[in-house]
């Protein structure tokens, strides 16, 4: 997903939506970084063979709320410093379990020791960490060799347009369809012209959260619900 032009202002909102993810396994090794990339840590033993109902299971108790280790080389802060540089130079650092979420997980092949399943998890969720976790629970050891993400919240990669494609005649996506389940506000010519200055505008229903701001179909800025009024966060008309 490449966001343009002042809609790269709805990362933040994109970046958190749900992910899911076609991932394979690779059984019989772990990695020092979790996937292929790395230095094989460890091997199962050769007679270690789980059959497709055992790594079935294996994956289901992956659902639902949990603390996942963190790979040592990943983007986590250790005293201000990125985990994988501490790991680059041989240091060893104590990643604390971070909370994550498996929505929805399932075997969807095996071939031999390679292991395809899907996954859709919250933000934050390191798939080789799932991949190192399954060779665990099934008492010997894997890592991560391949990964496609299929979606990030309502945008799906069978939707995408490919580079070679891309012309300056292309239609792209309408930045509001990156927001889709977001609370959406109407709003009349005179709110537009608060919203589009950065201004607050009353009327919100004290439920929180954040909510789409519109005009003439148009998304024209995404505000948090705070005290009976939308204050703006995101902007993305320009001003007049």
């Amino acid at each position: 997903m490449v966001l343009l032009g002042r809609a790269t202002r709805l990362a933040r909102f994109v970046e958190a939506e749900a992910k899911t993810y076609l991932a394979t396994a690779r059984l019989g090794s772990a990695t020092d970084t979790d996937d292929l990339t790395g230095t094989t840590l460890r091997t199962a033993p050769a007679e270690w063979r789980p059959g497709r109902d055992d790594i079935a299971s294996a994956l289901a108790t992956f659902a639902g709320r949990s603390a996942q280790r963190p790979p040592p080389y990943s983007a986590k802060k250790v005293q201000g410093e990125r985990s994988y540089q501490l790991a680059r130079r041989g240091e060893t650092a104590e990643l604390a379990p971070v909370e994550i979420v498996v929505h929805r997980i399932e075997l969807v092949d095996l071939r031999g020791d390679e292991v395809d399943f899907r996954a859709t998890v919250s933000a934050g969720t390191y798939l080789r960490a799932l991949a190192r976790d399954l060779g665990e629970r099934l008492g010997g050891a894997a890592h991560l060799t391949a990964l496609r993400r299929e979606s990030i919240g309502a945008l799906q990669v069978t939707d995408a347009i490919p580079l070679d494609a891309l012309t300056g005649e292309t239609p792209l996506l309408e930045p509001r369809s990156v927001l889709v389940g977001m609370p959406v506000r109407d709003l009349s010519d005179e709110e537009l012209a608060a919203v589009v200055h950065g201004r607050a505008i009353g009327g919100a229903e004290e439920q929180g959260g954040r909510v789409a701001l519109v005009h003439g179909g148009r998304l024209i800025a995404v505000a948090e619900e705070t005290r009976g009024s939308h204050h703006p966060v995101v902007v993305l008309e320009p001003t007049p």
